[in-house]
């Protein structure tokens, strides 16, 4: 038994090239899986605005970390196994049964994962702190001096790495059953076919990329962007493999048919070793392209969120305060008068000044646009509703209403409307729910709001009718809105007061209690908003969106730069024994170095500009994502995007650099 041990130390010797970045990897897993569940557990988020949020982001971060950490070891494995194969084929040859090999893979992966798990966990444990002030920092918390142990995050991650490892090992095990020794001796110089019918996957691909830009770009509605950002991710990953895998082959080809370019001594041997191993080279490719994407999108996104926090506040809650009261029906809109007295007399008792006052009376239901019909029965288009583009929030306002708050003298006959956010000329009537059917006589420019329509999901449709009695007492004979509820006349009232963050908490809680008794009194129902009351649970929720973009960007740009430096290892010995020949015929190591760069400028730089071309047409989707959390600045998404290319540019080339440099040394020098 001590014989397996040494071997196993031996190899980690002389393939420590190949095992040391593989074993940071497992151990970089590992503390990043303890700090995102560790952050879960703080008691902390429960004392912070919007700490269920934070933890509810946490907890998906752990999902995402093990899920990635499966898939992402696998195909590091990979790289190792293929290195191993030919060590495996000699043991095997001097005497080695397969299972003394697999008892030696055994120990292998025993000691890797010990050692993975105590570097990962020391140094989870080493930052849980740092991390912890950073997050608390973030969404407005205080931590406190302690360094805590998390014993529940330590036996997830045990778990969990430990199960990923059992799942390595028996890979690993049946990998090397299935071989015989000459073929694991030969393992490395074994080339790949390319796929068959590249031009078929690759006319796919184009297809389906096309198809994913095509919805990128005209989608027009934020829910329905939502509903089909992680389809069409999907689409997108399929198509960048179809394309890499099958369309790299088809550039070796077209390359090679071009005599004037390919007989060329710096590009001779490059392309020609390209089209060797393209179909394993492409799929690497191809994962390097799908992570710059994620990289660049989600940093692009968690920062521009966190950084227009404040924006989306401002426009969630124009105003500071917002008084909304929902009357049982429009007989019951003459207590607004009363209720307005009471609030302006006690906020002169304040000595609060109501600054840019703004009141609406409204009512609003929803309903899917089908023509120019509104369907109200939710019974007729149940859960889908929640992803159509087609579902509006419908608000009805009284002329008299909108033309005091706009400042207009605008007429309407009974049947008729004004309408924001629908063209009058494609729609010139509108039937709602079969109970009211309006003339819609013109399309205004400028609509009267609050700020409470911000925050529906699905796009708001704002009709100014004539009187609003009527239009209510028609809708509410429909089925649907008599036996389940009751669409009520609401009534709007908000200002700024100017006060400190405290005393603007205060008067809010003091305007609800002002106006509680005509609540009790079953008058009407009462909501106070206060946008320094909801300030934490934004700042908590944005802030816990770029800690955990930066947790998961640091992961994937790990796993985008290990497999560019194990395809530039793995495919530098592979070309070693190429290159040497070419040396004995002739080659001078400047002519090495051309040809080096000639391959790498080739396939290299191919994943960024694919990643670049993916973040431009997927914009338009996730702008409009951006818009359902309130951030509506375009000069700052592009600056942030702008920023996010550049740094990721920067850090792409230096470590193209490094790995160019290493991929030279084997193939020119033999190191």
């Amino acid at each position: 038994m001590k014989l397996y041990p040494k071997l196993a130390l031996s190899s980690f010797r002389k393939n420590g090239r190949f095992y040391l970045p593989y074993i940071l990897t497992c151990a970089g897993m590992v503390l990043m899986c303890y700090i995102v569940r560790y952050l879960g557990g703080l008691p902390q988020l429960d004392t912070v605005r919007g700490g269920a949020m934070v933890k509810s982001c946490l907890g998906m971060g752990v999902s995402i970390i093990g899920l990635f950490s499966v898939i992402f070891l696998f195909y590091t494995n990979a790289f190792l196994m293929r290195r191993r194969k030919m060590e495996f084929g000699l043991y095997n040859i001097l005497g080695l049964s397969k299972g003394n090999l697999s008892m030696l893979l055994l120990v292998e992966t025993v000691m890797i994962a010990v050692l993975s798990l105590v570097l990962g966990l020391a140094g989870g444990i080493a930052l849980s702190k740092l991390t912890e002030l950073l997050l608390l920092r973030l969404v407005g918390g205080e931590s406190g001096y302690g360094l805590l142990v998390d014993l529940n995050a330590l036996g997830s991650c045990l778990a969990l790495f430990g199960v990923i490892f059992v799942l390595l090992y028996l890979n690993s095990l049946w990998q090397l059953r299935r071989a015989n020794a000459i073929a694991l001796l030969h393992s490395e110089t074994v080339g790949e076919k390319p796929p068959k019918a590249n031009y078929l996957l690759a006319l796919g691909g184009l297809v389906l990329l096309g198809g994913a830009y095509y919805v990128s770009v005209t989608i027009e509605d934020p829910i329905s962007a939502l509903g089909l950002f992680f389809f069409a991710v999907g689409v997108v990953i399929v198509a960048t493999y179809l394309l890499f895998i099958s369309g790299s082959v088809t550039l070796c080809r077209a390359l090679q048919k071009n005599k004037r370019y390919y007989y060329k001594k710096q590009h001779f041997i490059s392309v020609s070793s390209m089209a060797y191993r393209m179909k394993r080279n492409g799929a690497g490719l191809a994962s390097v392209c799908i992570l710059s994407t994620m990289v660049l999108v989600m940093m692009a996104g968690s920062c521009c969120l966190y950084f227009g926090t404040e924006g989306s506040l401002m426009n969630r809650y124009p105003r500071e305060l917002n008084l909304r009261l929902d009357f049982e029906t429009t007989a019951d809109l003459s207590l607004r008068e009363g209720v307005r007295g009471k609030i302006d007399g006690f906020l002169d008792q304040q000595g609060v000044t109501p600054e840019n006052p703004r009141e609406l009376i409204m009512a609003n239901c929803s309903g899917i646009l089908e023509g120019n019909k509104v369907v109200t029965n939710s019974e007729g288009y149940g859960v889908v509703s929640l992803t159509t583009a087609d579902l509006r929030t419908i608000y009805f306002i009284p002329l008299e209403e909108y033309n005091r708050g706009l400042g207009l003298q605008e007429t309407l006959e009974p049947g008729q409307a004004l309408v924001y956010g629908l063209s009058a000329q494609e729609y010139p009537s509108l039937d709602i729910g079969g109970a009211v059917t309006l003339e819609l006589v013109k399309t205004v420019p400028e609509m009267l709001t609050v700020g409470g329509s911000t925050v529906d999901v699905a796009p708001s449709l704002f009709l100014v009718v004539p009187e609003l009695g009527p239009v209510l007492d028609q809708l509410n004979t429909l089925p649907e809105f008599s036996q389940r509820f009751t669409i009520h006349p609401i009534w709007e009232y908000a200002f700024d007061a100017g006060l400190e963050p405290e005393a603007e908490l205060t008067l809010a809680q003091d305007l609800k209690d002002l106006l509680w008794d005509g609540a009790e009194a079953g008058q009407y129902s009462v909501g106070v908003d206060s946008r320094e009351a909801n300030r934490g649970d934004f700042v908590a929720t944005y802030g816990a969106v770029l800690f955990l973009g930066v947790l998961l960007t640091v992961v994937f740009l790990f796993a985008t730069v290990l497999i560019l430096y194990y395809k530039q290892i793995t495919e530098g010995y592979e070309d070693q024994s190429r290159f040497g020949i070419m040396q004995k015929v002739g080659m001078s190591k400047g002519d090495i170095r051309k040809s080096v760069n000639s391959q790498l400028l080739t396939v290299f730089f191919l994943p960024l500009a694919v990643a670049l071309t993916h973040l431009a047409f997927s914009f338009p989707m996730v702008r409009r994502i951006l818009m359902l959390f309130n951030l509506w600045d375009l000069s700052l998404l592009l600056t942030i995007t702008g920023i996010t290319v550049v740094v990721f540019a920067l850090l792409y080339f230096l470590v193209y650099t490094i790995t160019a440099r290493m991929y030279y040394r084997i193939v020119a020098d033999g190191r």
